[in-house]
């Protein structure tokens, strides 16, 4: 794993204010924004009403407008391209799964690697206007909050792409409230990502039983 303090912010063809930061043993993240880059103003417009805490699948709600077109553009592979460009793998052949999120709650955040069953994950962040000092992605050196090397805002385009590893550690200051995020995860097989779907389908409806928040 190589020091924290040779990560940096690298700044690819991504939307308009957006960036990207790399986790230590990582390559330095990045990603574009997908083929014909929607207007962020539309996005926003489009982005799915979801009062629910947590990531959606994106089979527990109907996408329209511009947010439609962006899950199309994903769907037919523009991220899997941009993340194989930047780290020299082959996302084209791996499963991908596609959730959203539009509010976070005080439980979330907390520091973790992802699973083992993850390859990468990409987060394109759609809030606008973010003002808070919380609720902001940082990447650490360790499972603490503490001991950030970098962090970036959900700010609308920002963009925020990993390996996973051993070291992969990420996690955000708890925030209640609004939070709109796109995240994109390759798993390393269809075992994995059916696993995955089945999961997140079961703590979907388990929120709206019992309405954590």
């Amino acid at each position: 794993m190589r020091h924290p303090s040779a990560c940096s912010t690298s700044r690819p063809s991504s939307p308009p204010g957006g960036r990207t930061i790399p986790i230590p043993g990582s390559p330095p993240a990045a990603a574009s924004a997908p083929g014909r880059r929607q207007p962020l103003a539309a996005l926003r417009r489009d982005f799915p009403v979801l009062p629910r805490p947590g990531y959606h699948p994106v089979d527990t709600f109907t996408p329209r407008g511009a947010f439609a077109d962006l899950l199309a553009e994903i769907e037919a592979g523009a991220l899997d391209r941009a993340m194989s460009a930047q780290f020299g793998l082959d996302f084209i052949a791996l499963p991908r799964l596609v959730t959203v999120r539009q509010v976070s709650a005080a439980h979330e955040g907390r520091p973790h690697t992802d699973s083992a069953s993850k390859v990468a994950t990409l987060l394109l962040y759609m809030h606008s206007g973010w003002a808070s000092p919380e609720g902001r992605i940082r990447v650490l050196r360790r499972e603490s909050l503490a001991d950030p090397v970098a962090e970036v805002s959900p700010e609308a385009g920002n963009i925020f792409a990993f390996l996973r590893g051993e070291h992969s550690w990420h996690g955000h200051t708890p925030f209640v409230g609004e939070r709109r995020v796109v995240q994109v995860a390759w798993l390393r097989d269809a075992a994995a990502l059916e696993r995955k779907r089945r999961r997140g389908l079961l703590a979907w409806r388990l929120k709206g039983l019992f309405g954590r928040h």
